[in-house]
């Protein structure tokens, strides 16, 4: 039985293994399932050198672990190198010819992650910005894995014209419009404004006036503030009928099968660049407990 599929990423085990300092672990799957409960029973110590002996050891989940913890700053002190250094390892060991399927939610956050390091570097360190690698990046996650972080990253980049793509709003649309159907609140409400005010694209006051009620209903901590605030400006714009479509294309979608829910953490803090009051980027969405 795999590591993956012997414990959920909540770090729950059916049997917790003993503590087992990082020379005594037999395997890096033994390691991994010690980090995850070391995490949930709060020792930070433990859990990380349990992880590391993992990660070194070739399990994924820990490497991704590990990047998540350093990028984060909470568990212990945030260290934006090494958390590129896992998630970096993650990309640079993907064999697109050979996926890894079970852990892909795992490495397609990782493409993400990198890729917002690379958008802007990390001060004093090896790593530089590389905006065009940081657009192949969230190029590849949004097409090969779908990944709606990568593809609200991809389209602000269209908006901008960063990464050597020239502006090109209807493009941003696109991908705008895929990662707001699996439920992106970023999506919903960059597209719905950008559909409300005709940014480049056909003006859709109605239908754009929707996805911003779908994205400020869904608005639940104060990093979304931003969604609400884009809301109630652009409903205090409307039109009676502008607000008439939107109530009946809301309640249409109402009726019909539910949005997935996304599930979001902060693996990156979010970034605001050249566009006021907008996140540029995403937080990148943690893997799913395994079946």
């Amino acid at each position: 039985m795999s590591s993956i599929s012997a414990f959920a990423f909540d770090g729950s085990t059916a049997n917790p293994p003993a503590k087992i300092s990082p020379k005594g672990f037999t395997s890096a799957e033994q390691a991994l399932r010690a980090g995850i409960d070391d995490l949930k029973a709060g020792d930070a110590a433990a859990a990380v050198a349990a992880l590391t002996y993992a990660a070194e050891g070739g399990e994924p989940i820990a490497r991704w672990k590990l990047g998540e913890i350093y990028a984060d700053g909470v568990v212990v002190a945030r260290d934006d190198i090494k958390a590129y250094r896992c998630f970096n390892r993650l990309v640079e060991d993907y064999d697109e010819d050979a996926p890894d399927q079970r852990n892909r939610a795992a490495i397609s956050s990782a493409f993400v992650a990198v890729g917002v390091y690379s958008l802007t570097g990390i001060p004093n360190s090896e790593v530089h910005a590389d905006p065009e690698r940081a657009r192949e990046l969230f190029q590849y996650a949004a097409t090969t894995f779908g990944n709606p972080d990568a593809q609200y990253n991809l389209a602000h980049m269209y908006i901008v014209g960063a990464g050597g793509l020239s502006k090109d709003n209807i493009s941003a649309v696109h991908w705008l419009v895929l990662a707001a159907e699996k439920g992106h609140r970023p999506s919903q409400a960059l597209l719905g404004h950008m559909l409300f005010t005709g940014d480049g694209v056909p003006s859709q006051r109605g239908r754009g006036l929707m996805w911003l009620e779908i994205a400020a209903n869904g608005a639940d901590s104060a990093k979304d503030e931003w969604v609400r605030d884009v809301y109630q400006h652009d409903f205090a714009a409307a039109n009676e009928d502008d607000r008439q479509v939107a109530a009946a294309m809301f309640d249409a979608r109402s009726k019909g099968p539910p949005l997935p829910s996304i599930i979001s953490r902060n693996v990156i803090k979010s970034l605001q660049m050249l566009r006021p009051n907008v996140p540029m980027l995403a937080a990148t969405p943690a893997p799913p407990p395994a079946e």
